[in-house]
């Protein structure tokens, strides 16, 4: 030991008796559970140890132990012991006995009451019951925040499942500069199972909305946990537009907890950064490709929807696979070092893990967003026209596979979002237009998340009577992404925020085209259109209507420097290349972009188009040719007969109701209606009919059952 006298010791230790030695030797390897060999040092019953082998204890440690030791209850004792006027030896071993205990003993704080000097206005007190225990609650909320409409129902329940002694504290803010709320909340939260007068469980908790004002436009939505994917299943009412005035009766809506969401972050242990564009899988083991995503070089970020039960998470068949392998995983239920990841969602709390992969030694320098025919040489080259040459010769096309990815890649992708019944009309209208101007399959992709449920139940049948495919996609705005609280602004987002993840990596091109759009040209063209190397095409707004000069924002201010010889686009109508997208990571930079700008809530207007104005320098933006969108607000009329869409959007001069307009500027949008209403109420009528049908038969089943269970 570092600075001790060894003689000393030496001389001591031969004067010791073996059984001294022996007891010794039995306290540390049955007390303290230390090995032969380990070292460590006892100090008033704290034991430091035990030290590794190469570890030092010297005299500076021994004294900063001694230090530690006196400053907490050591001198205390000692100076209470010291008044017992005891002997030195039985002292010292008293002092060392009720340090240890003192040591050992958790240390608990003090209960401090708060006492407030005014309690008489702007406090609610509610009182506990008599002669029982009770929790004593203060409460200090502004009421006029979110946090406070959320805490109300908990305090709520809190009175009713406990005794309490209540005091909320109402602390307001002395000025405001507008009205800090502007919704109507309930937080669902049931103090118990309730039960329905026949003692059957009640279908569920509601939220009951009473004494609401009549004439302001209202609007339901949900506010769910992280990991919840909800949506309305039932609603004879268009939610987006909820006007009491013209309702009989009371407004319900139901909506059912759909999917449970899979969170996780992704990295390359090789570099430390996310593998961007790798794609995972997640399935069961019967079946184990059940839902896909993509990893954004956002934090290495991925969601995966599904449900409870036990998930396999693997790298996806293709380039994903070819290229990677998983190497450790976080959070999970399997080994860390087993390759096929299982995780067991059984809990309604959220689920994120960590994946950490690396690239096969074979494939260190493959790039995993690259195009497969990168990288070849001439021979390749060569071989592969040679080969087509043959296939000509011989008459013969090519194989089904080929035959089959060329189908694949002349699909017409058109994406769109909708919500409430009126744009969902405009919408049903929009899709018409398109199909009546093209002979190439087209295929819809609409996001779910803002769809009611009359239009999930009746676009089947559109589907069926104008042969076109559709896909509904659905993403969970991410938790570390800054949220919006406006349901507008939110559709907004999803119109550029997720473009590189909402779709399947098949799916080369896609075109979004508004709900309040008609289109007048085949979009074929628009799809096939070169954008000479930006990720997306958007058309500029007109210039040609001079009496709207005044409204023109971007011609002058922060737009007009920013911009410089660059056009102001308008995102009614754009055309993305998701290749070239995801390779240049264009999601990853507009949400970063987003993430700084959105903080401010002056920033970002009209997000959906002044997101990718803002990062044009950033994210190259082609100019799509002026005729791809026309719009009356900003475009002459002797433009119009040129117009391959026409855009229904809003003119700040007149306000003028877009159903209105759109039978004015658009005279076959009348005659798209028409045949649309014809459609949707053959569809009631069959229902009704077979409802009418299996009444009878279903009444019938009813008292059968009655019988089996008398």
């Amino acid at each position: 030991m570092q600075g001790m006298d060894v003689d000393a010791f030496e001389k001591k230790f031969n004067t010791l008796e073996v059984d001294f030695i022996r007891s010794q030797q039995l306290f540390c390897q049955d007390v303290l559970k230390l090995l032969p060999g380990q070292r460590a040092v006892i100090s008033n019953g704290r034991i430091i140890g035990p030290l590794e082998e190469q570890e030092e204890f010297t005299e500076e440690d021994f004294h900063l132990l001694q230090k530690i030791t006196l400053r907490g209850s050591a001198e205390k004792v000692k100076a209470q012991v010291k008044q017992m006027g005891m002997k030195s030896k039985l002292a010292s071993d008293l002092v060392m006995k009720v340090d240890a205990l003192l040591a050992a003993s958790p240390k608990r704080e003090v209960r401090r009451d708060v006492h407030f000097r005014k309690d008489t206005h702007s406090v609610l007190h509610l009182s506990q019951r008599e002669n029982e225990v009770f929790f004593d609650v203060v409460v200090i909320v502004d009421p006029l925040t979110r946090e406070a409409q959320k805490i109300s129902q908990l305090l709520i329940v809190l009175s009713q499942v406990a005794n309490v002694k209540l005091q909320v504290f109402m602390n307001c803010k002395a000025k405001l500069s507008e009205l800090p709320l502007k919704s109507f909340y309930r937080y669902v939260l049931e103090p118990d199972v309730t039960f329905l007068a026949n003692e059957t469980v009640s279908p569920g908790p509601v939220a009951r909305f009473m004494e609401l004002p009549e004439s302001p436009l209202l609007t339901l939505n949900m506010i769910t946990p992280e990991s919840w994917m909800v949506q309305a299943v039932s609603s004879p009412y268009d939610l987006d537009n909820i006007h009491l005035q013209e309702v009989n009766g009371v407004v319900t809506a139901e909506f059912e907890l759909e999917h449970l969401l899979l969170e996780g972050h992704c990295f390359d242990l090789s570099t430390g950064q996310p593998p961007r564009g790798l794609q995972f899988t997640l399935g069961m083991s019967r079946d184990p490709l059940m839902y896909d995503t993509i990893v954004m070089a956002n934090l290495g970020y991925f969601q995966l929807k599904a449900n409870p039960g036990a998930w396999i998470l693997r790298l996806r068949k293709g380039r994903s696979e070819e290229i990677y392998q998983i190497l450790t995983h976080d959070g999970t239920d399997s080994p860390a070092d087993a390759g096929d990841v299982v995780v067991v969602l059984n809990s309604f709390h959220s689920k994120i893990i960590k994946v950490r992969v690396q690239k096969k030694a074979e494939k260190i320098n493959e790039d995993l967003l690259s195009e497969t025919t990168e990288g070849k040489g001439i021979w390749d080259s060569i071989v592969s026209v040679w080969s087509a040459f043959k296939r000509s010769i011989a008459g013969g096309g090519g194989s089904k596979k080929d035959d089959g990815e060329k189908k694949k890649e002349d699909d017409l992708n058109i994406f769109s979002v909708a919500s409430g019944h009126l744009y969902e009309r405009f919408l049903r209208i929009m899709m018409v237009s398109v199909l009546r101007h093209t002979r190439t399959p087209v295929k819809f992709w609409f996001l779910k998340n803002y769809l009611s449920p009359s239009f999930k139940e009746t676009i089947s049948h559109m589907a069926e009577k104008y042969s076109f495919q559709y896909e509904l996609v659905q993403y969970k705005w991410p938790r570390w992404l800054h949220q919006q609280t406006e349901k507008q602004r939110i559709i907004w987002g999803y119109k550029i925020l997720f473009l590189d993840v909402l779709f399947p990596l098949a799916v080369d091109k896609i075109i979004f085209v508004d709900a309040d759009q008609i289109v007048r040209a085949d979009l074929k063209e628009l799809r096939d259109l070169d954008l000479e190397g930006a990720p997306y095409g958007y058309t500029p707004f007109c210039d040609s209507r001079r009496e709207m000069d005044g409204y023109r924002f971007w011609k002058s201010g922060y737009w007009a420097s920013h911009l410089g010889h660059r056009k102001y686009h308008i995102s009614a109508l754009y055309v993305v290349d998701l290749k070239k997208f995801r390779k240049i990571a264009a999601g990853d930079r507009l949400r970063g972009q987003y993430q700084a700008l959105s903080q401010d809530p002056n920033s970002l207007s009209n997000l959906d188009q002044d997101l990718p104005n803002n990062m044009i320098h950033q994210v190259a933006i082609k100019s799509l040719p002026q005729e791809w969108l026309w719009c009356e607000t900003w475009c002459d009329d002797s433009s119009k007969q040129t117009a391959k869409t026409i855009d229904l959007c809003n003119n700040p001069k007149t306000k003028e109701p877009k159903l209105t307009a759109a039978a004015r500027i658009v005279p076959e949008w009348v005659e798209y209606d028409s045949e649309i209403k014809e459609l949707l109420g053959k569809v009631q009528n069959q229902e009704e009919m077979a409802a009418q049908r299996q009444t009878p038969s279903s009444s019938k089943g009813k008292e059968q059952n009655r019988r089996d269970e008398l």
